[in-house]
């Protein structure tokens, strides 16, 4: 089977007057419902992971948990600290042990990491919704190559889908 890797940015976030670490921001009314929204396409899509690899971060689990939500069977998930607040070397060593393990790889994480690891794998041209943005809730699906997974620009990307582009 090919490998393929998913990146899935955390959906909307708050910043309560009450939380005081961003490590602890929930999602906000938005990213509650972009999550399961996200999901229920996935799973129309089959698009589902053999594993999860998910920041510690409250909104990255509240995510992944509305995702979790709409698909039928809930694959093994990682929470990876190496993942929170993650610059693109440190994303680069926590999915080079995993690539091999898996065909499918969802990882749910933070900007600007996963911009720069979007840049970083996808062959050129890459078109963003937003070309300077990684948007709250989007899934980008890549195809490795299996000979160099994680080498810069030889990933296809096989689409790029915002939230905000799916059916309420």
């Amino acid at each position: 089977m090919p490998t393929e890797l998913w990146l899935l940015r955390h959906a909307k976030s708050d910043w309560p007057a009450d939380v005081r670490s961003d490590l602890e921001r929930p999602l906000n009314a938005r990213g509650r419902e972009s999550a399961p929204r996200m999901g229920r396409h996935m799973a129309a899509q089959g698009w589902l992971p053999d594993r999860v690899l998910c920041s510690p971060a409250r909104r990255t689990r509240e995510t992944l948990e509305g995702l979790l939500g709409t698909w039928p069977v809930a694959p093994p998930v990682d929470y990876e600290p190496q993942v929170y607040e993650a610059a693109l070397p440190d994303l680069l060593a926590a999915l080079a042990p995993r690539l091999q393990r898996e065909g499918r790889l969802l990882l749910i994480g933070h900007n600007p990491g996963m911009l720069q690891l979007l840049r970083h794998l996808a062959q050129p041209p890459l078109a963003l919704p937003e070309p300077k943005l990684y948007p709250t809730c989007m899934l980008a699906r890549l195809a490795l190559d299996a000979r160099q997974p994680l080498a810069p620009q030889r990933a296809q990307v096989l689409g790029l889908q915002p939230v905000r582009e799916l059916p309420a």
